[in-house]
């Protein structure tokens, strides 16, 4: 039987009796109809899950006892960093989720100059908060304790500006010379850049080339921005992280 894992943002230890926050507490109750005494999994992010037993369930709230932690180690050797071009709704939700279960350690989204989507202000806010639910929900989905960061929208420019978690950095060109398959070892972490629907600018290809990044054909197809990055995650994670 599937084990109910749900992310829930509160110091977590053995013995301590929770209030869950309002949206874990309407996802168990509401969507998957759970009672007092059930049985469920709790975790923060912390690389442990806790397991939990529903004390009190119903329209005032949901309180919980927590147990002892176990540690979940399944966290891939190969730690990639996504920068992606920002994607239309579904498509970008989409990208995230799958990353998620591929075992990516953060997402940038980035607008650059043939991004169809563009976030300011409020709009922006709103957007990254929703980010962030579906990659919980990924890491809730696939088992993951611990949550792969989800990076403000920010533009090409203003990232390639900033720190970058890895100077090992790839773009994916179908027009590149070298592919994974053609790939030298590779080991610890690694940066890959993915354009949105319309691909990377030739501005943008030559920004990234001047920070760094080299190019990487995935095969003789053009894939879209949805599948491209998956693909690419999951074809690095088979070749040098945990896959397969």
């Amino acid at each position: 039987m599937r084990t109910t894992r749900v992310h829930v943002d509160l110091p977590l230890k053995a013995g301590a009796h929770v209030a869950l926050p309002e949206d874990a507490a309407n996802h168990l109750v509401r969507v998957l109809r759970m009672e007092a005494g059930d049985a469920c999994v709790l975790f923060n992010g912390d690389g442990r899950d806790y397991p939990a037993t529903l004390t009190e369930a119903n329209k005032r709230g949901v309180q919980a006892d927590v147990g002892a932690p176990v540690a979940v180690d399944n966290e891939s050797p190969l730690r990639i960093a996504l920068v992606q071009g920002i994607a239309r709704g579904e498509k970008m939700d989409w990208i995230l989720q799958k990353a998620t279960e591929l075992g990516v350690a953060s997402v940038h989204p980035v607008q650059s100059d043939r991004s169809e989507v563009k976030l300011e202000g409020e709009r922006a806010g709103k957007r990254l908060a929703h980010w962030r639910s579906v990659v919980v929900s990924g890491c809730e989905q696939s088992g993951r304790a611990r949550v792969p960061e989800v990076s403000a929208a920010q533009s090409l420019e203003a990232l390639l500006n900033a720190p970058l978690p890895s100077a090992r950095r790839f773009l994916l060109d179908p027009e590149a010379g070298d592919s994974i398959a053609t790939m030298a070892a590779l080991e610890g972490d690694c940066v890959l850049a993915v354009g949105p629907e319309g691909g990377w600018s030739p501005r943008d290809r030559l920004a990234l080339q001047a920070a760094g990044f080299r190019g990487l054909r995935l095969g003789p197809r053009v894939l879209r921005t949805e599948t491209a990055g998956v693909a690419a995650i999951a074809a690095l994670q088979a070749r040098f992280g945990d896959l397969g």
